[in-house]
């Protein structure tokens, strides 16, 4: 059988999106980790399902999976290039709530991220601490956005050095992105990410929500910031009258094509 899928990415953080509104498509933990491998399938950081919604206010219903076949809550860029995808600024619903998305004067793709969670139990983490500083070497700082994070706020090289290590610290049960931010002003700052279930890559979007909140809790940033990553920089802005986070970048579709699953029924 024969699937159609679109290659995207936002800031060199790369996707595969199959829409499952026009192809069947069985997402087994086989042909999700194929389809992610990067020598013997078409390679992505996170393999992205499009299904029609099935709650009010929701334009399409999207799903993220990481190339190890655990399911991602929330993903910033994956998230934005859905929206470039299907255009029309769309309403996203995701396992972390509905992202309303946007497009700017400037043609840049923009999505509402919610408020992030900042409690123990809300990113989760094992036991009950204060999240503002974690009782790790770095001290990072911690929150949900959709996802748990961690912020180091001591450079980035412990991204690359650490971060296989530290997604999987005891403190977080359900494993953690591990960020590395390097401060270079008030409202910019360098960001290297390494995240749960894909490793190292050029940009996370949520990633850099978290940063740019984390950083604010702190002390330590304003809450309009730009976050230059690998792969490139996005713009963040926690909005202070509701605590939403706004994240917004480019956006850019890849190529298209038909790729070959074994096992499907047509």
């Amino acid at each position: 059988m024969m699937i159609r899928f679109h290659k995207m990415q936002g800031l060199g953080n790369d996707f595969v999106m199959i829409d499952r509104r026009h192809e069947r498509f069985d997402a087994t933990l086989h042909t999700m980790s194929r389809l992610c491998d990067r020598r013997f399938g078409i390679g992505c950081d996170q393999l992205v399902l499009l299904d029609a919604p099935d709650r009010d206010g929701a334009d399409i219903r999207v799903r993220f999976f990481n190339p190890d076949g655990s399911e991602a809550g929330a993903c910033g860029n994956a998230s934005r290039c859905v929206a470039a995808l299907i255009g029309n600024a769309p309403v996203l619903q995701t396992s972390a709530g509905l992202l309303p998305s946007f497009i700017t004067p400037q043609g840049e793709i923009g999505v509402d991220m919610g408020r992030p969670a900042l409690e123990w139990h809300q990113v989760p983490l094992s036991h009950d601490i204060a999240t503002l500083e974690l009782p790790l070497p770095g001290g990072p700082a911690a929150c949900s956005m959709g996802n748990p994070h961690a912020t180091f706020f001591d450079g980035m090289d412990r991204a690359g050095r650490d971060g296989a290590v530290l997604e999987r610290d005891p403190l977080f049960p359900e494993r953690a992105n591990i960020g590395c931010a390097e401060i270079v002003s008030r409202d910019v700052i360098r960001l290297r990410v390494w995240e749960r279930g894909a490793g190292l890559t050029l940009a996370c979007g949520s990633g850099a929500c978290a940063a740019v909140v984390n950083g604010v809790r702190r002390g330590l940033l304003d809450r309009v910031c730009r976050v230059e990553m690998d792969g490139g920089a996005l713009t963040i802005h926690w909005r202070e009258e509701d605590d939403h986070v706004l994240m917004i970048g480019p956006a850019t579709h890849v190529f298209e094509g038909l790729y070959p699953v074994d096992g499907q029924a047509g």
